[in-house]
């Protein structure tokens, strides 16, 4: 039965990019929460429920289907939120992490000034089609900052997830990220 690995975090703290590095070095295979954001977003407004609904529908049944097939693992990336959405966000991640026999949750922080520094990437411009509105996208980042808490306390993710480690990456490449996430995981 495939792992399923879920590195959580903000926006533009990296964790597509550290996705891809993982996925270079386990043989495991990435979805990264735009592949299907950018698609439900040229059917619903992102703000809709219609668009949460969907999203949430199709990312479950590629897990479903993933966790029946002989891959590996799976890398999954998106924002969990600590806060007001919490209950919310454990019973989506719940659901989808009950399909697989091993999980592991890497959650990435980096500072705001980080955040907004790497919010204008090539890389992530390149795979995030809605991003590229730079003037949005980082007017969204922002309201984000206010809105939710996409990072935990100290000692609070350990205590919501099995198999947990937190990374400060604002002065570790991708690549040295995924290096640590493997071996602490022995992937």
């Amino acid at each position: 039965m495939p792992n399923f690995i879920q590195i959580i975090g903000p926006q533009a703290v990296g964790k597509m990019t550290v996705g891809q590095e993982l996925e270079k070095i386990t043989g495991y295979k990435l979805l990264y929460n735009h592949m299907t954001i950018e698609m439900v977003r040229k059917i619903f407004d992102y703000d809709k429920n219609e668009f949460r609904k969907i999203n949430s529908i199709i990312r479950y049944d590629i897990f479903k289907e993933f966790a029946k097939s002989n891959e590996k693992g799976i890398i999954f990336t998106g924002c969990f939120d600590f806060g007001d959405n919490f209950e919310k966000e454990k019973e989506e991640t719940d659901k989808w992490m009950s399909l697989f026999e091993k999980t592991y949750t890497i959650e990435l922080e980096t500072s705001l000034e980080e955040r907004l520094r790497r919010n204008k990437t090539e890389n992530r411009l390149k795979c995030k089609e809605s991003k590229r509105d730079l003037e949005w996208s980082e007017k969204d980042l922002l309201r984000s900052v206010k809105k939710h808490r996409y990072n935990s306390n100290p000692g609070e993710g350990e205590k919501i997830f099995e198999n947990y480690m937190k990374i400060d990456n604002t002065n570790i490449s991708a690549e040295e990220t995924a290096k640590m996430i493997k071996k602490k995981f022995n992937l």
